[in-house]
């Protein structure tokens, strides 16, 4: 345990306290005048990991409302590296994951789109097309705590229906003096393969007063470089109900459905889309930074600027490999399970493939920020605060590519192909090829297609914020009056280039004479998934190809040129084709006016001292939207699953939609004390969270590449009303020492309405013609299977050729008049008329052994409600993403220099969202399998200034894993493995 004396003089005193005016208001309120304050104070900082846990329970313990909070233990050490895995640490809160880290929050069972993050007061922009922060992104050095605000707040801003985190950033008026601190990691991702073995991390934090403690300046850096590897295993959607053949013999059938009168199976049953297996070598580097200046010319006022800043560059070059599955006259064998789930499939036609990604995104935030504390008065108190911040994401910042690509080769020389789930948690894809064998040899891969991606997207919020609190005098109960009004407007736009799929398609003519056997080298998956049962050894294929992007483009662009495909078509390594390509951009402004008014009282009534916090908030939206896209005009096909919409040439549509909504946002927060130790609260409140972003964009986009059974289409909503949530809150507190420790229990029931879910509607668009089950393709068909032949895809395309149906210059299949017209399936958002209730119970100890140095912490949030996904029914559906029961455990030992840190944190079976890439149009669930991390760190103190660590994230090598509407439909398994650094810091 370490001790910091230093001076402070009563103006620096204040600083926090009215800079933080915007979100730890508890504590300006209860501020004593300045006049009144000491001109010098004695400050015993107790620092280290007990220091964290002491501040953060009296931060907890002093707030009228409910809240819970994180100190750091020393200026540039935070508990945990990622800011998001040390929330994790907090009571109701839990994490989803981004490549192996922390990236965003759930508390009390609401997703990261329910809670809104802030930067010291400041609404922050979300990260890509949405409303959440990815935490990832920021460096916790520069970080002083983090507050997690769970009850209504008049003074906060929207958008928290779950919490409000409030991220405070250091600030030198808060420690004055001359602070300095440097560190140093050495990081290993055991998972690691192309990669460095060891990569750096650097930070350095320093911090000053001058001029008599008048002036201050903090800067803080920060440098971190990640090499690791993901393996996973995918399925993009399940198919419900799809049409089985009735002319299978008995022992290919295994069907465990029940049988009603008539002989018929009753209930649904569900085939996958597709399976993949991938690996991908990830190159990530974060730098993040932090500018702070802060003067007060006189001891009334407080100027402060600040500037943050993040560059994050995620580099991902993947191999990939698998299979895809369309459905009709082709599947020979089948097993299902007692819920109607394929466990087992025989399955013709279609493809084999092999596809190498490359990828290079960027996300690039920047926040600049003004405040005006000024103390008008000895009671009135004023802030003003502007900041403008924005988050560009840009997915094209491979400078050889300019775009996310995506090049696949393989074969339709197979016979058949088998999906197998029956043993292990990775199913197996198995393809037998016309050559004998389950190897396709290097000399049979063919070019598919090739595809690429550029959208880039900004999304940036600027707000003016006025806010003051006046100070009561006079003899009655009430302590302060806090007022403020606020101007934000949020923006959020971005364009997609799509170069449609392109190169040679459905392998007929081929080409594989342009890729040289000598370019493919196979590989074992004897390692590939091997802490999930099912995976190395145990999984078929046992082998897959790794071959050289950039020989696949020069070969490409060689031999797949305009010449050789003909009539416009031509293999380009750029989004912005003339020939296929598609092209969108679009924009939501959304500005909204705000005032609120809250009161706080203090009184002792029948012998308990009480605090009562009464406000309002009242709030104007009003939402634009513009979309800027290609106009759609027929769907090609050029066999087996390749069907392509097809574009007006150099024509698009421009369209503004608008739309509006207000709230009225009433709380309360009351707080008694029943005795020194005990502290009993209720809280009741309004809360909202906004519609997503992306879902108010306006405009219909239709799929490019609508294969059968994924004719899809989606279109946004401009009118959508917030997420409206009535919230009560009862918590009891038991304080048995001054040390930190604390015993709670508390209930919280959520009423929401206004749920927004995703409605599909299946509609025709006039001129659409569909070739699937029109005159040719049911002539065809019945021609096949008179023959005694399969009807695949691929023989109807061969056979609606032979029965006289021409291909057009470009090698496809146009539609007649005389074909049915095409039914999308249009997913649109809307507020369900539902309104659905969550409640459950937070329990927590904390407990410090005296002197001892040992130290625990167990808290776990069980939650329930009327909001959860109905498995049974294929009708749309409104549910709560994210709701699950979570756990964490905390121990640790600080003594003499050595501190040691063990944390698990469990999260259970959840939600992650409604609809699946290639699902069927029922609009199928996302489940997440429960999960489970290990942590650890050790620090020692070599010196007083010195401190060496070892640190180890995910021990345990716990994987993710994920299921559609059963745990046998298997939608993806992952895979990165351990981390583990070695550092020094140095502080003086």
């Amino acid at each position: 345990m370490k001790n910091i004396k230093f001076k402070q003089k009563h103006i620096a005193t204040c600083i926090s306290l009215i800079l933080a005016s915007g979100v730890s208001h508890n504590v300006l309120a209860e501020e004593a005048p300045l006049a009144e304050q000491k001109a010098e104070i004695e400050v015993i900082e107790v620092t280290g990991i007990r220091g964290s846990i002491m501040r953060a329970s009296s931060m907890k313990r002093g707030f009228s409302g409910v809240m819970d909070a994180i100190s750091s233990e020393e200026m540039g050490k935070f508990p945990d590296t990622n800011l998001a895995e040390s929330l994790q640490r907090i009571t109701g809160v839990s994490v989803s994951r981004s490549n192996g880290e922390g990236s965003q929050i759930t508390v009390r069972g609401f997703g990261p789109e329910f809670n809104l993050l802030t930067l010291n007061g400041r609404q922050m922009p979300g990260t890509g097309n949405s409303r959440s922060y990815s935490l990832e992104n920021l460096s916790s050095e520069g970080v002083s705590s983090l507050e997690v605000f769970k009850t209504a707040r008049a003074e906060n801003p929207t958008g928290g229906l779950g919490a409000t985190v409030n991220i405070s950033t250091l600030k030198p008026f808060d420690s004055p003096g001359q602070k300095i601190s440097v560190s140093a990691k050495a990081n290993h991702d055991t998972s690691n393969v192309e990669g460095d073995d060891i990569t750096p991390e650097l930070s350095a934090i320093y911090s000053n007063t001058f001029n008599d403690d008048t002036l201050g300046f903090s800067v803080s850096a920060s440098h971190q470089r990640r090499d690791f590897q993901q393996q996973s295993a995918s399925i993009q959607g399940w198919q419900a109900n799809v049409a089985l053949p009735t002319n299978l013999a008995d022992e290919n059938v295994i069907d465990p459905r029940p049988i009603n009168e008539e002989g018929e199976r009753v209930g649904d049953y569900f085939f996958p889309r597709d399976l993949g297996y991938n690996i991908a070598n990830i190159a990530r580097e974060r730098t993040n930074g932090n500018i702070t200046f802060q003067y007060a010319p006189t001891e009334d006022l407080i100027v402060t600027l600040d500037y943050t800043a993040t560059i994050a560059t995620t580099g991902v070059n993947s191999i990939g490999w698998g299979m895809w599955n369309d459905y009709g006259g082709n599947i020979n064998a089948y097993e299902l399970d007692e819920n109607g789930t394929a466990i087992y499939a025989d399955i013709s036609g279609n493809d084999g493939s092999y596809t190498a990604s490359r990828n290079t995104t960027e996300v690039k935030e920047d926040s600049f920020g003004i405040n005006l504390a000024w103390q008008a008065t000895d009671t009135l108190h004023l802030a003003l605060d502007y900041h403008d911040s924005t988050s560009k994401t840009d997915n094209g910042k491979d400078p050889g590519l300019n775009s996310s690509a995506s090049l696949t080769l393989g074969s339709d020389q197979l016979t058949t192909k088998t999906y197998d789930y029956r043993t292990g948690d990775v199913p197996s894809g198995q393809i037998f090829w016309n050559n004998g064998t389950t190897t396709l040899e290097p000399g049979e891969i063919d070019s598919h297609f090739s595809q690429f991606i550029h959208s880039p997207g900004e999304a940036n919020v600027e707000q003016i914020q006025l806010r003051g609190m006046w100070e009561n005098t006079y003899n009655i109960p009430l302590v302060d009056i806090k007022f403020g009004v606020a101007s934000t407007k949020q923006t959020i736009g971005g364009s997609s280039a799509w170069s449609g799929l392109i190169g040679a398609f459905g392998f007929n003519p081929s080409w594989t004479e342009i890729f040289p056997d000598g370019m493919f080298t196979k590989q074992s998956t004897n390692n590939f998934l091997d802490q999930i049962n099912g995976g190395g050894s145990s999984l078929t294929p046992d082998h897959y190809y790794t071959f050289d992007f950039d020989e696949v483009v020069t070969r490409s662009e060689a031999f797949l040129t305009e010449e050789a495909l003909g009539n416009g078509d031509y293999f380009a390594a750029t989004p912005y084709h003339d020939f296929a390509g598609t092209f969108s951009q679009s924009s939501v402004e959304e500005e909204t006016k705000s005032i609120y008014l809250q009161t706080n009282w203090m009184f002792e009534l029948i012998g308990f001292d009480m605090e009562l916090s009464v406000g309002v908030r009242y709030e104007e939206t009003d939402v634009t939207s513009n979309v800027q896209q290609d106009v759609p005009t027929s769907v090609w096909w050029q066999g087996g699953s390749e069907w392509h919409t097809q574009y007006l040439s150099g024509d698009s549509n421009i369209l503004s939609l608008t739309g509006e909504h207000d709230v009225f946002l009433p709380m309360f927060d009351f707080r008694v004390d029943l005795t020194d130790e005990l502290v009993g609260r209720v809280s009741w409140g309004k809360t909202i969270a906004r519609a997503p972003l992306g879902n108010l964009a306006g405009g219909r986009v239709l799929s490019g590449s609508p294969k059968i059974g994924s004719r899809n289409g989606n279109e946004g909503n401009t009118n959508l009303l917030p997420y409206e949530s009535t919230n009560l809150d009862l918590s009891l507190e038991y304080y048995y020492s001054d040390e930190g420790s604390y015993a709670s229990i508390g209930y919280f029931k959520k009423d929401v309405k206004n749920f927004i879910g995703n409605q599909i509607v299946s509609t025709s668009i006039d001129g659409f013609h569909d070739i699937y089950q029109g005159p040719r393709w049911q002539q065809a068909e019945a021609d096949l299977i008179a023959n005694g032949e399969q009807a695949t895809s691929d023989a109807i395309f061969a056979q609606i050729q032979a029965n006289g149906s021409s291909l057009n210059a470009q090698g496809y299949l146009e539609p007649n008049s005389d074909d049915p017209l095409i039914v999308w399936d249009i997913s649109r958002p809307f507020n369900s008329s539902d309104e659905k209730t969550v409640d459950g119970f937070e329990l927590a100890v904390q407990h410090l052994f005296g002197e001892s140095g040992f130290g625990v912490g167990v808290n776990a949030t069980f939650v329930d409600g009327d909001v959860e996904f109905d498995v049974e029914s294929l009708d749309q559906q409104t549910p709560l993403t994210g709701l699950s029961d979570s756990a964490n455990f905390q121990a640790f030992y600080e003594k003499d220099g050595l501190s040691v840190k063990v944390t698990y944190a469990w999260r259970d079976e959840y939600l992650i969202g409604v609809g699946q890439d290639q699902g069927s149009s029922d609009n199928p669930p996302q489940f997440a399998k429960a999960f489970g991390q290990w942590d650890m760190s050790v620090n020692y103190d070599v010196t007083e200034e010195l401190t060496v660590f070892v640190e180890g994230v995910n021990i345990n090598n716990e994987t993710e894993q994920g299921f559609g509407r059963y745990e046998e439909q298997f939608l993806f398994a992952r895979q990165y493995g351990p981390r583990y650094s070695l550092g020094a810091r140095y502080s003086f």
